[in-house]
């Protein structure tokens, strides 16, 4: 941990950018502290893997255009050896079921309670409805997946990360648009007084998306565990793109959580790697380090390569290479082969060469983090490298 200013509190290795960034944010009075977790990197305005805490204020910049993109997994009544022997059907099924990839609808229809909500009748949310019953339980693209995974115990798990889908994307365009939001990376973030009604709306749907992105989760989850004629026996559920009402040093703060996962004392998460490498189900430690990082830990590994410095830049009419990326298909597979992984879908954009190491900023976080379970993907699967989504984290 570095304590860079007054405010700040950083975790791991960053480029000058991604901490200029964080410092950026803190230039609002109303932010009384901040935080960088080891697997940061630039975002919209707010840096990936960044906490600020507010008073009295509220910034859709940082709760960012995924709303409530979280992990999700669950611990199966299912032996190792039973998911290993049958990996290639299982896949199979699993990726002829789950609907992947931007814009995409559920095969099933999804019925569900939160429809009745009346945060729908919100303005923001009200035409989202329709698009919003029809992608329940979808997982989009880019660095969302389904993952399986046995346990050093050889217990299976399924791990899922995605978050609001359309709901989420289309909630937080409507209010950067509303609250005249700077377009852009390298720009002021988008903060609303939590109490004003442009402050209020947002909560409402923000909540809105919460609940959504959790029962989405919670659908894929059922449905992967029925493909496997399996039961769940425990989960592990948290959003890292959202924001609470919390209690720090004795005063009620909104903590916005931009690629950063709840680890309160005893708190338990799930951190993905790498389609290729290990993830892992921790908790949180109570310490003065864990203070500094507002309860806070990574959500995964973290990027060190951008998308298109990866597989390349291509015209979209034609399909002419413009500028060839630094990973080739060989690279990823030879990655994935070496790891015995079955593979669906993925772009060379989530090959494990665009990360950083998830030990290393596991243990960037040691000494406030505990790791419960070391989880090893057996199956992998993510939207196809001809997705493009603009807004992937």
């Amino acid at each position: 941990m570095q304590i860079i200013s007054d405010k700040i509190a950083i975790w791991g290795e960053h480029e000058a950018k991604t901490i200029a960034q964080i410092e950026r944010c803190t230039n609002d009075d109303r932010v009384v502290r901040a935080a960088l977790c080891a697997d940061g990197h630039l975002g919209y305005a707010v840096p990936i893997g960044g906490v600020v805490a507010y008073r009295g204020a509220i910034s859709p910049s940082g709760v960012g255009f995924d709303i409530a993109c979280g992990n999700k997994a669950v611990l199966l009544d299912m032996p190792g050896a039973e998911l290993r022997a049958n990996i290639a059907r299982i896949m199979d099924d699993l990726w002829s079921t789950i609907s992947f990839g931007i814009g995409r609808k559920n095969a099933e229809r999804v019925d569900h309670s939160l429809f009745d909500d009346p945060a729908w009748a919100t303005e923001a949310a009200k035409p989202l409805k329709q698009k919003a019953e029809a992608q329940l339980g979808t997982v989009g693209s880019g660095n969302h997946y389904v993952d399986l995974f046995t346990d050093e115990d050889d217990r299976v798990w399924i791990g899922v990360h995605f978050g609001s889908r359309g709901l989420g994307h289309g909630i937080a365009t409507w209010f950067l648009k509303a609250a005249g939001a700077k377009d852009g990376m390298e720009v002021d973030p988008c903060v609303l007084d939590a109490a004003s009604d442009l402050g209020t709306q947002y909560v409402l749907a923000m909540q809105l998306g919460g609940a959504y992105a959790y029962a989405g989760r919670d659908w894929v989850c059922g449905r992967v565990a029925a493909l496997l004629g399996a039961n769940i026996v425990a989960e592990v559920h948290n959003h890292h793109n959202y924001a609470w009402v919390e209690e720090h040093n004795g005063e009620k703060l909104w903590v916005v959580r931009k690629g950063a996962t709840p680890a309160f004392p005893g708190q338990k998460g799930f951190v993905g790697g790498t389609m290729a490498e290990n993830a892992v189900i921790l908790e949180g430690l109570a310490n003065d380090e864990s203070q500094y990082s507002l309860w806070s830990t990574v959500h995964g590994a973290g990027r060190v390569m951008g998308r298109m410095e990866a597989s390349g830049s291509f015209d979209r009419k034609t399909g002419a290479c413009k500028r060839p990326g630094k990973v080739t298909p060989e690279m990823m597979h030879e990655s994935v082969k070496a790891a015995r992984v079955e593979l669906r879908g993925a772009g060379l954009d989530e090959s494990p060469h665009c990360y950083k190491r998830l030990p290393d900023v596991l243990a960037a976080h040691a000494g406030s983090i505990r790791i419960l379970h070391t989880l090893t993907p057996v199956g992998v699967a993510m939207a196809s490298a001809k997705e493009f989504d603009p807004y992937k984290d």
